[in-house]
């Protein structure tokens, strides 16, 4: 039996990685032989052998190796790329492209035709990044802003309501003003504790006195609130160029 300090030298010596491979192997032999006469401790110890070593040559012997016959075998029911790409057109048909993959089976499977499970409805879409939101996201055309444009008072006002806080928390007032858009100037105005349509109509008809102004000659804008597309306000200022 070698004693350790020549086993080193031969350990430095071993630079061909089959011969190092063989060398281990035999030095694991020796220590399984050893080991029964003097433990396992021991005969790691005498042939310059890590106990971590030694032991991770056991678990590796015990893991089996993935060969051909070792290999799982593909399903012999798994979807050809045909089929999959089958499934992928109808799902982005024109007809089923805004449908989930549960409707989409379901739907299939009352006509009489079944293609695969939901959940390879599901997968397949995954894997072509369709998964999410398949809904068709709402188109709306672009709409005009509208441009109002006066070249001297009382041609274009502006009207709108505000929130005042009041005394007490919960507690609001109402501000009704009138702007005119070219001098800035507040042509009428009136607080109130309720947001009213009829108190609105109210303040711009005695806005169009006190200015002496005729509504035909008066474009009045405001924004789609509440009061300002209620019905009685519509109805006061349909005889206006515009609202």
């Amino acid at each position: 039996m070698k004693s350790r300090e020549d086993l080193s030298p031969l350990r430095r010596a071993l630079t061909n990685e089959r011969r190092r491979r063989r060398a281990v192997e035999l030095v694991i032999k020796a220590a399984d032989e050893l080991s029964e006469v003097i433990g396992i401790n021991r005969a790691c110890k005498a042939l310059d052998l890590a106990r971590s070593s030694y032991y991770h040559s056991k678990v590796e012997s015990k893991t089996p190796r993935v060969t051909e016959t070792t290999r799982p075998k593909p399903q012999p029911r798994q979807l050809t790329p045909n089929e999959r790409q089958k499934i992928l057109e109808i799902c982005d048909s024109e007809r089923f492209c805004d449908v989930s993959p549960r409707e989409i089976y379901a739907t299939l499977l009352d006509e009489g035709v079944y293609l695969a499970s939901i959940a390879t409805f599901y997968r397949i879409l995954a894997d072509n990044d369709q998964i999410k939101e398949r809904r068709r996201i709402a188109k709306h055309p672009s709409r005009t802003k509208p441009e109002l444009v006066a070249t001297a008072p009382n041609e274009c006002w502006n009207w709108d309501i505000t929130k005042l806080k009041g005394p007490t928390k919960g507690i609001y007032f109402h501000l009704y003003v009138i702007l005119d858009i070219y001098s800035r100037y507040s042509v009428g105005w009136r607080v109130e504790t309720i947001e009213s349509a009829e108190l609105a109509g109210e303040l711009i008809n005695d806005a169009i006195e006190n200015q002496g102004v005729d509504p035909r000659d008066l474009t009045i804008h405001a924004d789609n609130g509440a009061s300002m597309a209620s019905k009685s306000v519509a109805t006061l200022l349909s005889d206006f160029p515009s609202n």
